[in-house]
């Protein structure tokens, strides 16, 4: 084993997320991290290569991806076209095949972290169709006849938003973390690693205010761990006070709320909440 994983110069790990990469790695099986947006689900992959002294290969995963594209894409229509051209290339269909992610990450000459980002993007039979190239950490080129084989077992860290339910026995081939979103003081800490030269008061009263907007009954998207660092660094652009957070009495909204809250219904609840609020008055 390449050795242990542990917060770094940039990243705060939680000591279970910690404990959750490293037995994944004794096991050798994929971490599935779930958790809320924001929570730094696929920066950990970052992280984790750049602890371990591994290269990362990642497969950002979308709604129109079939898990044979992360092995091998073949090129059918160019071979046709160059062969009816004449074209000497066309004779090796190799030249046709274009290596995927799996492929990248197994003939890499050194162990690395494969990133499989958003799984629960795709759809439902993606998880399943992976099972057997990450059990056996292989796969056969039918157009060529080869078997590609992993040089070094990588390490496959997987994440989800929770948008679909995983299948069951793609579940029992992983170790399996949830990333809470972090508490006051693990959030205060995560901030001073971004912003070091931040006041604590401003900290303190920025965070305060941002939990109270997380715990807002109604809210539709809660603000997460990056759009609060994004509000953070323009309150320090912008040189605000503890005192210049107030809320607009008109709105109940903090200053450059944009950052932190992402549609017109988390807007208008606020606005309500004021109303309401200067009508008990």
């Amino acid at each position: 084993m390449a050795g242990k994983f542990g917060s770094t110069a940039g990243y705060l790990a939680a000591p279970e997320l910690a404990l959750a990469v490293n037995a994944a790695l004794t096991l050798g099986k994929p971490l599935l991290v779930k958790g809320e947006p924001g929570t730094g689900k696929t920066e950990l992959a970052r992280q984790v290569a750049e602890s371990l002294g591994m290269d990362l290969v990642e497969w950002h995963i979308k709604s129109t991806t079939k898990a044979a594209q992360g092995l091998y894409d073949y090129d059918a229509v160019g071979r046709l076209r160059d062969g009816q051209l004449g074209e000497a290339r066309a004779r090796d269909v190799s030249n046709y095949i274009r290596p995927g992610k799996l492929w990248q990450a197994f003939t890499a000459p050194a162990r690395v972290v494969l990133l499989i980002d958003e799984v629960d993007k795709a759809d439902l039979e993606f998880p399943n169709d992976l099972l057997q190239e990450l059990d056996r950490m292989e796969f056969h080129v039918y157009e060529t006849g080869e078997t590609i084989r992993a040089l070094h077992r990588p390490m496959v860290i997987i994440t989800s938003n929770n948008e679909k339910e995983l299948p069951d026995a793609f579940l029992r081939r992983c170790f399996f973390h949830f990333i809470r979103f972090p508490g006051p003081e693990d959030l205060a800490a995560i901030t001073r690693m971004h912003y070091p030269g931040i006041k604590e008061a401003l900290l303190t009263a920025a965070l305060t205010q941002f939990f109270d907007i997380r715990e807002t009954p109604g809210l539709k998207k809660k603000p997460s761990t990056s759009e609060v660092l994004d509000w953070l660094k323009l309150l320090l652009a912008e040189d605000l006070s503890p005192e210049d957070l107030k809320r607009d009495a008109r709105t109940n909204l903090p200053r450059l709320h944009g950052a932190l809250l992402k549609n017109e219904q988390d807007v208008q609840l606020f606005e309500k909440l004021a109303f309401l609020a200067r009508r008990e008055r």
